[in-house]
């Protein structure tokens, strides 16, 4: 009865506005707009069945399109059974329907502003059906029982480092995290990411223990003279095929949602290496197209969102607030469809769940994004971080909808670290500087602060004294930049060699001639780069930027206040937050390899993975975590 008086109430406010301010429109009482009240509900209900059906028979950007004019259709269809006559006109019907929704759509915000009920209340009501659908049952006044078989659910909070997280925490600005650090069912862990600290690198190993295939989050291949870019679909799905041996984290009946590889995953939705958007299986992607509250809801507020962008760029240029970068262009299109995206993917998470995936793994961007344009520790990216928060205590509201006794690991594939641009510090490019030293155009290519330089008509990595024979400038240049801190190339007698401004470091053995180019970028960086050297495609020569000695900001070769990819500051700082009573494969995670390893572990201690040697059950099943708390009163709600 709540629900429906609160619909009715925000349908009577938004018909009323949208009749006031529509010119020409013939004057209407409050009875006049309770009786087109009743007629919205009525089209509604006889409509959105049927609309959702078309939506999900769709699929794809059908049911995106199709998920909008749903929403409009319903309210002209309201309007033109109107006795009164109120709006006349296809157009003036038309116009007001888009009025209406909009209003609608803000209204809705502002009544659910710091609260995701509503948004419960849709997944809800998806899981429950989707639930009913298994046991053939198309009605039932009968909650579904709560599962009790084990699934693993895996939360990726892309980009976000383990000192920011835990800071966050400690500000007491993630209620739902820090409830679960504070009453003890979880503890976080830091684990190293190592080069290059990117998305694509960190995907790989985590879900197909790879990592060693990607160099960075681009790369050159001299075989194929093709540039490689792993956020591109025709790219990630060439890519993917070296990744995988069939028993990936995700084989073997997960879902991938929202990432950059499979997994192996029986259901890939929305990864870029399957490059398509969720079809007719996905009723998790319609019933967010077909929801007032959903796709039509988060397209106004992404509006919003742009608006609260510009205000927040212009704020830092009136404060001068630097290091900074322009934040206009493509990202004003990627910071709405970030949190769209958002949305969507824990709807499609809740579907999975009720129809009991035993692992889903899912990667939510917000906070990347907007930390690579912002800064990682800027308000406004710690406000995304705050979202995801309440991501996590979204799904941990859902968790009795669910077929399965989900337990939650949240883990990050990278952190951020901050500072001014490398042309924005020397007033040129890396290219402008390779191009200077060597002559000709060699492909620089660049992943936050590393950079991949190949030499162009070679075959093979070259050594040395072939780079030296060719372009005598180039490594003794580049090291003596002071916005470069590491040249690492191959020397065919000694190994991989980093060279600094004043001194060099044999990675093989520790051997350092003059002052150590890697004090600065802590005890880890010589086995990081020596594990980088082994990795497929890697550049002749390999840079790191700078980093500055006491603030630990880096200068990305990108136009990137908050970059990752190489060494320096926090973005080898990735963080993993799991139930406490599980063991640890290790006392540190060195690697997205060691993750993978870890995540498999769990998945045999659940029982959802078979193993040559047989593993004893846990005790530590019979435990309860916060996402699969069946008592309502123990759980944040």
């Amino acid at each position: 009865m709540r629900a429906v008086l609160r619909s009715a109430l925000v349908t009577f406010v938004v018909l009323t506005l949208t009749l006031w301010l529509m010119p020409g429109v013939a004057s209407a009482d409050v009875l006049d707009t309770l009786n087109l009240v009743v007629l919205v509900a009525v089209a509604g209900a006889v409509l959105r069945p049927l609309l959702l059906v078309g939506i999900t028979a769709l699929g794809g950007w059908g049911a995106m399109l199709f998920g909008v004019v749903a929403q409009v259709m319903i309210i002209v269809a309201a309007f033109e059974l109107d006795p009164g006559d109120h709006v006349s006109g296809l157009p003036s019907v038309v116009v007001a329907a888009i009025l209406a929704v909009v209003f609608a759509a803000i209204l809705d915000w502002m009544v659910d502003s710091g609260s995701d009920d509503t948004f419960v209340k849709e997944a809800r009501r998806l899981m429950r059906g989707v639930r009913r659908r298994q046991t053939g049952r198309l009605f039932s006044f009968r909650r579904p029982l709560p599962g009790t078989e084990p699934g693993l659910l895996v939360i990726q909070l892309d980009g976000v480092a383990e000192p920011v997280l835990r800071w966050a925490v400690r500000a007491g600005n993630l209620p739902t995290i820090g409830h679960w650090l504070r009453s003890g069912s979880h503890t976080m862990a830091r684990w190293h990411t190592g080069v290059p600290s990117t998305t694509p690198a960190s995907q790989a190993g985590i879900l197909h223990g790879a990592s060693a295939q990607i160099p960075g989050f681009r790369w050159y291949e001299k075989d194929s003279g093709k540039l490689m870019v792993t956020n591109k679909p025709r790219d990630a799905a060439l890519i993917e095929p070296r990744l995988s041996d069939g028993r990936g984290l995700l084989s073997g009946g997960g879902v991938s949602i929202g990432n950059a590889f499979s997994g192996d995953a029986d259901l890939a939705l929305l990864t870029i290496s399957h490059a398509r958007l969720p079809g007719r299986t996905a009723r998790g992607w319609a019933a967010f197209m077909a929801s007032p509250y959903g796709f039509t809801r988060a397209l106004v507020l992404g509006v919003g969102e742009v608006i609260v962008e510009l205000h927040q760029a212009r704020l830092q240029r009136r404060r001068n607030l630097l290091p900074r970068v322009s934040r206009s262009g493509n990202f004003l299109a990627l910071r709405p469809a970030s949190m769209l995206l958002r949305d969507v993917n824990v709807s499609l998470v809740a579907e999975q769940m009720a129809r009991g995936a035993p692992v889903v793994y899912c990667n939510l961007v917000d906070y990347d994004e907007v930390a690579h344009h912002a800064g990682p520790a800027r308000p406004e990216s710690m406000r995304q971080l705050e979202s995801l928060d309440r991501m996590l205590g979204v799904l941990e509201r859902l968790a009795p909808e669910a077929a399965r006794h989900y337990h939650l690991v949240v883990v990050s594939d990278h952190g951020h670290s901050q500072g001014a641009t490398f042309r924005q510090r020397w007033g040129e490019t890396l290219d402008d500087v390779v191009e200077r030293l060597s002559a000709p155009e060699v492909p620089v290519v660049s992943s936050g602060n590393l950079s991949l330089i190949y030499l162009p008509d070679t075959v093979g990595r070259q050594t040395l004294t072939q780079i030296e024979h060719a372009y005598p400038r180039l490594v003794s240049g580049l090291a003596a930049h002071p916005g470069i801190g590491l040249v690492v190339v191959n020397d065919a007698d000694e190994g991989p060699v980093a060279f600094g401004t004043a001194g060099r470091h044999r990675l093989r053995d520790g051997l350092v001639t003059g002052e150590d180019p890697l004090t600065l970028y802590g005890p880890r960086a010589a086995a990081d780069l020596l594990r980088h050297q082994e990795s497929a495609h890697v550049g002749d020569l390999v840079l790191i930027s700078a980093v500055d000695p006491v603030t630990q900001e880096v200068a990305a070769f990108e136009e990137l206040v908050g970059s990752h990819g190489g060494l320096g500051g926090w973005q080898t700082d990735a963080v993993l937050v799991h139930p406490r009573d599980w063991p640890l494969t290790a006392d540190e995670l060195d690697g997205s390899d060691a993750v993978h390893r870890q995540l498999v572990a769990w998945l045999v201690m659940l029982g959802l993975r078979a193993e040559p040697a047989a593993v004893e059950p846990s005790p530590i099943l019979l435990a309860e975590t916060p996402l699969s708390r069946r008592d309502s009163s123990s759980a944040r709600a």
